[in-house]
């Protein structure tokens, strides 16, 4: 399995402003951020950052834009330790600090050319988002897209604004469902692999997507392959709890691969036989 090589700059915490915060829910908030001389954080969808909070600690993050975004980079933040709790108190004009990006994105050159059925669970939607933004934004070099979102209510949903965008396109498929709702709710209430079932596809040309708690990943797959979408095309992101981002304290780690490094997008072909990754 190939390893990403770190190169020394990415050791270095990077000074970084937040420009713009965006309240989605009562937990998870949205933050613009602008790395300090307007440079960009040149990453590709999939990968993520430590985030640091001086005098507190970091917390490694997602981040939730697409690179074609040059001028800042958006991270969504579940408020739930002490230092994405300590993130959520600030707001714009204050001061953070960078490290990375890290690990092993989606493989976008390989989708190039293909149809996607991207599968998102609660934050899931998160990372997918930055690969999303991408596909919309280069519209022409990727086929057929399918979105499927599930949440446990509709008071979690993210980008809910960005999500009813999505679902006015003509070049995109959408869908979302959730575990339950009250009487107002006039979508489809379910799990989201009762989705999946629905989607017409071309299973040799289509990538399957998946990004969201363990517990989902089993029977997403399951599905996935009922529709005959070959092992290898079956693209996951492992969002474990990471503390170094670089393979050195190995909180990460599932048998011989560091998902900080080796990951976190794998095909499902390589981990199938990693019983702890699930």
């Amino acid at each position: 399995m190939e390893k990403i090589v770190i190169s020394e700059s990415n050791y270095q915490i990077r000074k970084a402003r937040i420009v713009r915060t965006k309240k989605l829910t009562p937990l998870e908030t949205l933050f613009e951020i602008v790395l300090d001389g307007d440079r960009s954080l040149d990453h590709e969808p999939g990968q993520f950052i430590m985030v640091s909070l001086f005098g507190i600690g970091e917390a490694p993050i997602s981040v939730a834009s697409s690179p074609t975004m040059r001028d800042s980079f958006e991270i969504c933040v579940r408020a739930v330790g002490r230092v994405t709790k300590a993130l959520h108190a600030l707001d714009a004009g204050d001061e953070i600090g960078i490290r990375g990006p890290y690990g092993k994105g989606f493989p976008i050159r390989i989708f190039e050319g293909n149809d996607l059925l991207i599968v998102a669970g609660g934050l899931g939607i998160a990372p997918l988002r930055s690969l999303i933004q991408y596909v919309l934004d280069n519209r022409r070099d990727f086929g057929k897209a399918h979105l499927l979102l599930g949440c446990k209510t509709p008071q979690d949903i993210l980008f809910a604004d960005e999500l009813d965008q999505w679902r006015r396109r003509m070049d995109v498929q959408s869908e979302y469902i959730v575990d339950r709702a009250e009487q107002d709710w006039t979508g489809p209430v379910g799990l989201i692999t009762t989705l999946i079932p629905g989607v017409h596809l071309e299973p040799e040309r289509t990538f399957g997507v998946v990004v969201g708690p363990p517990v989902m990943y089993k029977f997403v797959i399951k599905e996935l392959l009922a529709k005959n979408i070959p092992e290898h095309q079956i693209i996951l992101s492992f969002e474990r709890h990471m503390k170094c981002g670089m393979g050195k304290c190995g909180r990460c780690q599932i048998q011989n691969i560091y998902t900080c490094q080796d990951g976190p997008v794998f095909r499902y072909s390589a981990v199938k036989h990693m019983s702890e990754a699930f």
